[in-house]
């Protein structure tokens, strides 16, 4: 997502970035195609502004799913993880190593077939996620 995409958003939603704010959108911005947990975000934006709270991590990440400015994914054990949107249009899927926890984006959207056929039958689709779990190349070679 560009910025002149992510400031568009944030003005028609009248958000205002305040100095955590910012230090937080610019962490997502700076770890593109990275899946961070709130606590990621926490440790790398107290970089840029050392009186950032947790709460304020939370909110913030959130607000900027809200405005489908970052994708918001539950991965293990219900924890959720934030990445910057990159187009706005198009949902990527996700493989996670059992042994090492890596997580490794598909980019094809695998499913969409399936939203045909449920379209065909009547369905409103709205958005899908697919998580698959497996071993990675890595990890599958050192087993």
């Amino acid at each position: 997502m560009t910025d002149r995409l992510i400031w568009q958003r944030l003005e028609e939603s009248n958000y205002r970035l305040t100095q955590q704010r910012q230090a937080i959108l610019d962490v997502m911005k700076e770890n593109r195609g990275k899946h961070l947990s709130a606590e990621d975000v926490l440790a790398e934006a107290r970089k840029k502004a050392p009186n950032l709270g947790i709460a304020t991590v939370y909110r913030t990440l959130d607000k900027l799913s809200s405005f489908e400015v970052l994708y918001k994914t539950v991965f293990d054990e219900g924890k959720y993880r934030y990445e910057l949107c990159e187009d706005e249009n198009h949902r990527h899927h996700h493989v996670i190593c059992l042994s090492c926890g890596q997580i490794t984006e598909i980019g094809e959207d695998l499913l969409s077939k399936l939203e045909k056929h449920l379209e065909s039958k009547g369905f409103e689709v709205v958005d899908h996620q697919l998580i698959m779990y497996a071993n990675c190349p890595d990890c599958k070679r050192k087993k």
